[in-house]
């Protein structure tokens, strides 16, 4: 089997993110996309409700899945033949490239169960979905009439889930969550992207456009198509989350506003999200494997991985539910959502690993998602220690301060303060999961001490309710 490559994430998250090939060496990626420099708010009423309704969930779940899962890679990138990819050690790039498009064959996940997704999801917390329809390697996980390589023929056609990508929106729409569509511009199968008759040196397409303009024309009218028949044929959409940044104007000019209209023909108010491409079609931001040093007022999302990968590899190393959880709080503080990756692996279940942790960031938000979902954010965001994260009822009046699990052998706090966010004098501030009051002062210079519970556990945390005087 193909050995699995890893290499390590930009230095930009606070995660310390890498990943190791199995001889041990790191490379620095240059796939993780940086969030764009400006943000322009729709002016379609339609978008704006559907934005404030998306800014209201807070907590999402992606899901990659793919032939890269099949072998256990970093999901198709292997395909480029760039620097910090490393070369397949026992095949040619051409042998490769054979070998991966031939995993179609391979692609037979007997156990799909999208209902098992779902219901991870919902046990997590999770309030919207985005799954990958079709990544960068042009492999399509629903029946699509416009190319060949898809789920409709692979190893699983004959399946009665076959077309996988409407019985995962169904799985998770039942369950009442806003619906995702992850798709890749770039098609590295298609020969009017990737001809096979060039070299495909790195992730852009491989000929001169001005050179050639019918085979670029032919590539429009084909993401035109898929798009179209993803938004007409697999029910209420809430979100298209284009994926490829590099494919934008003027390198790549793939006409996406004839795309993005059709699509709001069929899904009226749908989000879109172009991501690392500012612009009319960047409906929010998506800052990847990190989040914002500041607080930020203009619709966001982080989308971080479970593990240390996107898809499914056989060795993961899990991220701990307390990571996660203080991750949320930070994120949602700050005026973001946070979108969670988590790979189902090549049978097509999402395995223990992820269900355990999962079911206990749920657990905690059951008892604490007052202070997560429908909140808004406030100016004093955090504490200066950045031990508690501040959120806000929508009316500002109650404030929530998220004093999120941690870990390790310190010893446990027994105060917490914090300068601004000034309780109410008199009021009562209590335990949010518990009810129970806590004791508070406010000094002569504005900073509240709050005596933590006699009961208090590091590695559960807690959120304080109060009143603030608007």
């Amino acid at each position: 089997m193909y050995q699995t490559l890893f290499v390590m994430k930009n230095a930009i998250s606070f995660l310390c993110l890498f990943w190791l090939c199995v001889s041990g060496q790191v490379q620095a990626q240059s796939f993780v996309h940086e969030p764009s420099s400006t943000y322009e708010w729709p002016t379609d009423e339609a978008v704006l409700q559907s934005l404030d309704k998306w800014r209201d969930q807070k907590f999402g779940i992606i899901l990659h899945w793919g032939l890269y899962s099949v072998p256990g890679i970093v999901e198709s990138w292997q395909l480029t033949s760039e620097d910090w990819i490393t070369p397949d050690p026992v095949r040619t790039y051409q042998q490769f490239k054979d070998w991966y498009w031939g995993l179609i064959d391979e692609f037979n996940p007997v156990q799909f169960d999208p209902d098992q997704w779902a219901q991870v999801a919902q046990e997590a917390g999770m309030r919207y979905m985005v799954f990958t329809t079709k990544h960068h390697d042009g492999f399509c996980l629903y029946d699509s009439r416009y190319t060949d390589f898809s789920v409709a023929h692979s190893a699983f056609a004959q399946n009665q889930k076959a077309d996988v990508a409407r019985y995962v929106f169904d799985a998770f729409r039942k369950r009442g969550m806003m619906i995702g569509c992850y798709f890749s511009k770039p098609d590295w199968h298609s020969e009017d992207y990737w001809w096979n008759a060039k070299a495909t040196p790195n992730r852009l397409h491989n000929y001169n456009i001005s050179q050639y303009p019918e085979r670029w024309n032919r590539y429009k009218s084909f993401v035109y198509n898929q798009v179209d028949e993803l938004m007409s044929r697999y029910g209420k959409m809430d979100i298209l989350w284009l994926d490829g940044g590099w494919c934008t104007p003027p390198r790549e000019d793939i006409s996406l506003d004839s795309i993005v209209d059709n699509a709001r023909r069929h899904q009226p108010g749908l989000i879109v999200v172009d991501r690392a491409c500012a612009g009319k079609h960047e409906n929010y931001q998506t800052p990847e494997q990190r989040i914002p040093d500041h607080q930020v007022t203009t619709p966001w999302e982080s989308c971080l991985t479970m593990t240390y990968d996107w898809g499914w590899t056989d060795h993961p190393v899990y991220k701990s539910p307390a990571k996660i959880i203080a991750t949320l709080a930070e994120v949602v503080a700050k005026g973001g959502s946070l979108l969670l990756g988590v790979g189902p692996n090549p049978q097509g279940i999402i395995e223990d690993g992820y269900v355990v942790r999962l079911r206990e960031i749920g657990r905690w938000l059951k008892a604490n998602g007052k202070a997560i979902y429908g909140t808004k954010p406030t100016p004093v965001y955090t504490n200066e220690q950045r031990s508690i994260w501040f959120t806000a009822d929508k009316d500002g009046s109650t404030i929530y301060g998220i004093v999120p699990p941690s870990e390790g052998d310190s010893a446990v706090a027994r105060t917490v303060s914090w300068l601004g966010n000034q309780p109410l004098k008199g009021c009562r501030m209590r335990v949010l999961s518990t009810g129970k009051p806590v004791k508070w002062k406010t000094d002569l210079n504005g900073l509240t001490v709050v005596q933590l519970p006699n009961d208090y556990k590091k590695d559960e945390g807690l959120v304080l309710e109060f009143k603030i005087k608007k």
